[in-house]
């Protein structure tokens, strides 16, 4: 573990259940972001939650003492509009979501629309606005318009709270397969997509560079997508339970983000 500090350079690290849990902050979280600065590293917010736009988690932050700007963040709303931009440019987005993502797209030039006419493209995100109207809407959608590009910003089944978890994205996703029979291309974790983002805007190598996070299907998916080291943090979802039970491994498994803390102490 000593080494695997000393080494890395670009730390990107899920957010919910990793650094905080719901609106709580994780105790060292202050301090482990302050160390990676002072020792010369560089780090970004890794998150596939897309009910919040950059700006709404800049605020969260601030609101729990953590100083943000947008540059220190990778969504997957953004990577979303990277992946729309190189593939479905300039076509009307019926988006699935919050007032937030649609926000977030229409601030990178996208047009959107709830007229379903007019309709050329389904977004789906993590819809903490959903309503039966709009799962009505995607599924006349993508029955009536069988060739309709179909995205989703994210896979997770669900996102958790102070009491448990409630459904996310992938979750409704299925719902939605239920009915139409139709799947998302999914953008976000486990994809390498963002990682790959995250390592060509700071400028740094896979070997410098390590994911973080507290999901195996996600965080530590995405990382080993990527060719970068996956760290797996038991502070959220996973348990060593479902540690045993997967095919994917992480690089390295700890009780939290503040393990990292004493090799920090040391540099």
């Amino acid at each position: 573990m000593e080494q695997l500090v000393k080494n890395t350079k670009l730390y990107l690290f899920d957010m919910d259940g990793t650094l905080y849990l719901g609106d709580r902050l994780y105790e060292f979280t202050k301090e482990l972001l302050s160390e990676i600065r002072r020792t010369g590293g560089k780090y970004l917010f890794m998150t596939n939650n897309s009910s919040k736009s950059v700006a709404d988690y800049v605020k969260k932050l601030e609101k729990m003492g953590i100083s943000a700007t947008r540059e220190d963040f990778m969504t997957s709303s953004q990577a979303t509009a990277y992946y729309l931009k190189q593939h479905h440019a300039g076509k009307k987005l019926y988006v699935c979501g919050t007032k937030s993502l649609i926000a977030e797209l229409e601030s990178e030039g996208f047009e959107t629309t709830t007229d379903l006419d007019e309709t050329e493209c389904v977004v789906m995100g993590f819809d903490t606005e959903l309503t039966f109207q709009k799962l009505w809407d995607v599924s006349k959608i993508l029955l009536t318009k069988k060739d309709i590009p179909y995205i989703a910003t994210n896979p997770d089944l669900v996102c958790p709270t102070e009491f448990g978890s409630v459904p996310d994205c992938g979750s409704v996703c299925i719902g939605i397969q239920n009915a139409t029979g139709r799947t998302p291309v999914v953008i976000g974790k486990p994809g390498a997509l963002m990682p790959e983002l995250a390592m060509a805007k700071l400028g740094y190598k896979k070997e410098e560079t390590a994911v973080i996070g507290d999901r195996i299907y996600t965080d530590v998916k995405s990382g080993l997508n990527a060719g970068v080291t996956a760290i797996l943090v038991l502070s959220g979802e996973s348990t060593m339970e479902t540690l045993a039970e997967s095919a994917d491994k992480p690089h390295y498994v700890l009780k939290n983000a503040g393990e990292l803390l004493p090799f920090f102490h040391k540099i």
